[in-house]
């Protein structure tokens, strides 16, 4: 090749350069990330599915709504913390990952405090708990609007709702609300929290609706 151009040279180091690194950081890189995320986190690299009954029936990573075809909510099941993922169609009730966002009301906007508002009275209704004892998650929504989790004093004050529509004792669906509640990431990062689908799937296993 040492009668070739200089140029062409240049031209065919610079391709065998291209050849060489697309190989390595495209396919080679890939698939070796792709193998070790599958052996040693595939339950996470697969988007930690639910499956009950032999079907998938959501993710861990993900809320979803537990209501009637009418949006409302079901009273045997723990509810979600409200969402703003949302397409806006009437039979959208939340929860939809094409969707995920926030609702991006700033704190004071009139707008917010009356959602909030006509969520506490939601609540107030249908889990007969006062204003003062319903916690901020279940009122506002995440981040994302796809939060799976809600915090244990949200769980707790659906505890006598949920344990009326299945007919158990309260004492057995706070244990279960336990089984379900995560404690703070290594210890101290961020709060305890409750996986609301595997709570709800747990409740239906043990304790179904009559």
């Amino acid at each position: 090749m040492s009668h070739l151009p200089a140029s062409v040279r240049q031209l065919l180091a610079a391709i065998r350069g291209w050849v060489i690194f697309t190989v390595i950081c495209g396919i080679a890189y890939p698939l070796v990330i792709f193998g070790i995320g599958q052996v040693a986190f595939g339950d996470h690299a697969n988007g930690s599915l639910v499956r009950y009954h032999g079907k998938v029936v959501g993710s861990s990573l993900l809320c979803q709504e537990f209501t009637d075809a009418k949006g409302n909510p079901l009273p045997q099941y723990f509810q979600p913390r409200p969402s703003a993922a949302t397409s806006g169609a009437a039979s959208d009730y939340g929860c939809d990952p094409l969707y995920s966002a926030a609702s991006n009301l700033g704190p004071n906007n009139p707008k917010l405090v009356q959602l909030i508002r006509q969520r506490q009275q939601a609540i107030e209704a249908f889990d007969h708990v006062p204003a003062s004892a319903i916690p901020p998650d279940a009122v506002t929504a995440s981040g994302s609007g796809l939060d799976p989790d809600i915090s244990p004093q949200n769980a707790a004050i659906q505890v006598d709702r949920v344990a009326a529509a299945r007919h158990v004792s309260p004492a057995a669906i706070r244990a279960l609300v336990a089984r379900y509640t995560s404690g703070r990431v290594i210890g101290f990062l961020g709060e305890p929290v409750v996986n609301v689908l595997l709570l709800n799937i747990a409740l239906d296993q043990r304790y179904p609706v009559p």
